[in-house]
């Protein structure tokens, strides 16, 4: 059993970034922070914090936050179950969430409850389920379908991709067609050097692996989006989003015939299963009314 007073100064240390930020936070001295981490590093044997700016998590250190906000959400849980205001937890829930999706249907599934903060953690859904792995999240959006160890996966649906441009972007790249030999020159918009989306669906055009575009890095779904409007490039980015762009005709849908659907997982470890159920409930109802 770790001393809750410690797990909290070690929350609000690298939630924070600083010793002093921390202090602050919990209306303790600095010394009074310091000495509660330090004896939390004794007992558990390994340095939990790098004395950085801004102060960042070990390996240990990540897990015990884990460990920490485990034990919150159950308290919260049981709290809640026994008839209580559930208190504000030590530290916004922390969720990984896809750009696209955080840009096309997350927020509107999520639940609003009083002392209740989130955490949105983005990264590309190929990627997010390695956040939960190292302890960085309490739950993650992915495209991995299988289930991480310790967690339960469940399936949100796919989120349905379209390729897109301006119409004079189109004129000047794509006269003759969205064709393989055309993207070798057209500019793509991409998210980020994770982001394969572009070369994905320019695979499905050119009937073989594309390895390489001419492109602009654009680290926002919604900038990606205005930048192909502005005639910048074209992307790949979910269809709700541009579809009433579609629908007004700034934006032209390319090769409507070629699609990319991506499957989307909820991965929830199984110690926070029950204290993120309503969580988990609303996110599911929201996409299965998306279907």
């Amino acid at each position: 059993m770790f001393d809750r007073t410690a797990l909290a100064a070690l929350s609000a240390v690298l939630d924070t970034g600083s010793f002093d930020a921390a202090a602050q936070k919990l209306h303790m001295s600095q010394s009074a922070i310091s000495q509660r981490i330090k004896k939390l590093e004794d007992d558990v044997g390994a340095i939990l914090v790098r004395r950085t700016r801004p102060a960042t998590a070990t390996e240990a250190g990540r897990k015990l936050q884990a460990h920490a906000e485990t034990i919150n959400l159950l308290e919260r849980d049981v709290a809640q179950a026994m008839g209580r205001a559930p208190k504000a937890l030590d530290r916004p829930l922390r969720i990984a969430v896809t750009a696209d999706s955080l840009a096309s249907w997350v927020l509107p599934a999520l639940p609003s409850e009083a002392q209740l903060f989130y955490d949105l953690v983005i990264d590309d859904q190929d990627h997010s389920a390695a956040l939960l792995m190292r302890g960085e999240v309490a739950a993650a959006i992915t495209s991995r379908a299988r289930a991480l160890t310790g967690c339960d996966v469940i399936a949100l649906g796919p989120l349905c991709y379209a390729a897109f441009a301006a119409p004079e972007f189109v004129a000047t790249y794509f006269p003759e067609g969205v064709t393989a030999e055309a993207l070798r020159t057209a500019p793509a918009l991409t998210f980020n050097r994770k982001d394969a989306l572009q070369l994905n669906w320019a695979s499905k055009v050119a009937g073989r692996k594309v390895s390489v575009l001419p492109t602009h890095f654009l680290p926002s779904t919604h900038g990606i989006t205005e930048a192909a409007r502005v005639g910048l490039g074209w992307a790949v980015n979910p269809l709700p989003l541009v579809q009433p762009l579609f629908d007004t005709g700034d934006l032209i849908r390319l090769r409507p015939d070629i699609a990319l659907d991506t499957p989307l997982y909820w991965q929830v470890p199984r110690q926070n299963k029950q204290a993120l159920a309503k969580l988990t409930k609303s996110l599911v109802s929201y996409t299965r009314r998306l279907a």
